[in-house]
């Protein structure tokens, strides 16, 4: 111990303020090295939260006493990997995280016998655009919705009814939405809430664009969602690809390119054709009338009696002349209908006017006899029957002007395109434990490097003009061998002052600074010295070594 105390107070207080420095910057390096190992490894729990849902959650976490860290202004909330999937269970057991609504667990801990008529209703219209907010928020391009539901009021002794009513406010996580899209939002909101049209429900996005009007007109049912570029494109596009996919099973994948032009007719025309052909009749109704009457009247001079007045006549007077007339008329009406036929043609929008087809194919390669690829160009033949293929796969007509060209082209070398994916896994790790273990080695790497260039070279200046062990070593062994049977000592340089302790009267001579010649009996009394002092030698080795590097 108080060797130690004359080492350090031989040092001087410059020596022991650096050295004192230097050792608390490596426990604080270290320190922080072994924290850093040992933290855990932090995973994403919830991201684009609310500030409502942020702070609910963390409270839950503090209540359970786990570890957290929040990202992104509070958004995001980052916990222990191994919690991760307890957390959650734990979190969606209390309704977290709501979405910054509030669904039907609002009449969870509500008092339903001292709530009035009024706050019962706005509860649940609160309850179902929460609902609603929460299903649309769900969609994949949606990050968050807001809903606002007007339900009329039945008033008694009226005989007018309101439309209920909706406005929808999104946020997108990007992107923007399909027309399609909007109109599936119109439908579901329309099909939760009663009496709700889907032509009545208005969407807005966050930038105050009007997605949907809501003022009741509904649109086509066949072109519900396409406007007339989207029609065109997605024609354009299915052209494309059909042509594509055709021909690079034989000529081979990226062979080929084709652009596809298509010119399309957007008005609805309703044609109505109707004739009539008097050669086909048909009796549509008949009607026979036939009469016969008889008239009879008799001539005579007979005076007039009862006698004559009789019912017959001719039996009171058989003798007597007369005169009779019969009449009969038949009548028959017969109506007919004429033949008529009606055709009556809908033209719906999106039709095909013309279609113009430009296909670039490449020709093929062949391997020299110096091993470089030489291009050939496809014969005409060829052509020819890839340009019958895509005439097949478009639907060719020559009225509408159809156009198909089929050029042959040298392609540029594009590269590979399909590159290697790089491997997310190495010897069962993922990117996140090879990310972890590749920190932890290069803060190992740091802490080697602190040592050996910062550290070592302080102390070895410290520590520099104290006499090593080994000097003390060697300069005993040379007084008490050398000088002992009278072997005159070489001329040196001065002689180094000894440490405290040692003989004066004894001067040693430093071998390392000894230039010139020596005697062959001064090496053979050298190795006689190792040979008794062995330990001691090795000792002196080491420190020359030691100084030559």
């Amino acid at each position: 111990m108080g060797g130690l105390l004359q080492t350090l107070k031989s040092l001087g207080p410059t020596r022991l303020m650096a050295i004192s420095g230097v050792g608390v910057l490596l426990l604080v390096f270290f320190a922080f090295l072994i924290l850093r190992v040992s933290a855990p490894n932090m995973e994403l729990l919830y991201r684009d939260l609310s500030p409502a849902d942020a702070s609910q959650i963390v409270n839950r976490l503090e209540d359970q006493q786990v570890q957290y860290q929040l990202l992104n202004g509070g958004t995001e909330i980052l916990v222990p990997s191994d919690q991760v999937n307890r957390m959650r269970l734990s979190m969606a057991e209390s309704g977290l995280p709501a979405g910054g609504s509030v669904g039907y667990e609002v009449f969870d801990n509500s008092d339903g016998f001292g709530a009035t008529s009024f706050e019962q209703n706005i509860n649940h219209v609160r309850a179902l655009e929460g609902e609603l907010a929460r299903t649309i928020a769900s969609i994949q391009a949606i990050q968050q919705a807001r809903v606002h539901l007007v339900l009329p009021k039945r008033q008694m002794f009226s005989r007018e009814t309101q439309e209920a009513s909706a406005s929808i406010a999104v946020k997108m996580a990007g992107g923007e939405l399909k027309p399609e899209q909007v109109v599936a939002i119109q439908h579901l909101v329309a099909a939760a809430v009663p009496q709700l049209q889907p032509g009545k429900v208005s969407i807005i996005d966050e930038r105050g664009r009007l997605l949907a009007r809501g003022d009741g007109e509904q649109q086509s049912s066949t072109f519900l969602t396409q406007t007339a570029d989207e029609m065109r494109i997605r024609t354009e596009s299915r052209l494309r690809n059909t042509i594509e996919d055709l021909l690079s099973r034989s000529l081979g994948y990226g062979e080929v390119r084709a652009e596809v032009a298509v010119e399309m007719n957007f008005n609805k025309v309703t044609t109505a054709d109707e004739r009539f052909n008097p050669d086909e009749r048909v009796v549509r109704s008949s009607q026979t009338i036939e009469e016969n009457s008889t008239n009879s009247e008799t001539e005579g001079t007979d005076p007039v009696t009862l006698q004559n007045n009789l019912p017959d006549p001719n039996l009171g007077n058989p003798n007597g002349a007369g005169a009779q007339s019969q009449e009969s008329r038949s009548e028959e009406t017969v109506n007919y209908e004429i033949s008529k036929t009606t055709t009556t043609q809908v033209k719906e929008i999106g039709e095909i006017s013309r279609v113009t087809v430009a296909v670039l194919v490449d020709g093929t390669y062949t391997t020299d006899e110096n091993g470089e690829r030489q291009y050939q160009e496809r014969s005409p033949e060829d052509l020819e029957k890839i340009a019958a293929l895509v005439r097949s796969a478009i639907g060719y007509d020559p009225q509408r002007s159809d156009q198909v060209e089929v050029i042959n082209m040298q392609f540029a070398d594009a590269g590979d395109l399909f590159p290697d994916e790089e491997i997310e896994t190495f010897l069962g790790l993922d990117k996140a434990e090879i990310f972890r273990i590749a920190e932890m080695l290069v803060l190992a790497i740091v802490a080697i490097l602190v040592i050996l260039l910062v550290v070592r070279p302080l102390l070895t200046r410290a520590f520099e003009t104290l006499p090593s062990a080994a000097d003390m070593a060697q300069r005993q062994l040379l007084a008490d061998d050398m000088t002992a049977e009278g072997t005159p000592a070489l001329e040196g340089p001065a002689p180094v002052p000894m440490a405290p302790g040692m003989d004066d009267g004894e001067e040693l001579i430093n071998l390392s600074q000894v230039e010139g010649r020596v005697k062959a009996s001064s090496v053979k009394k050298i190795g006689e010295i190792v040979e008794k002092h062995p330990e001691e030698a090795l000792s002196i080795i080491r420190n020359w070594l030691y100084q030559e590097n």
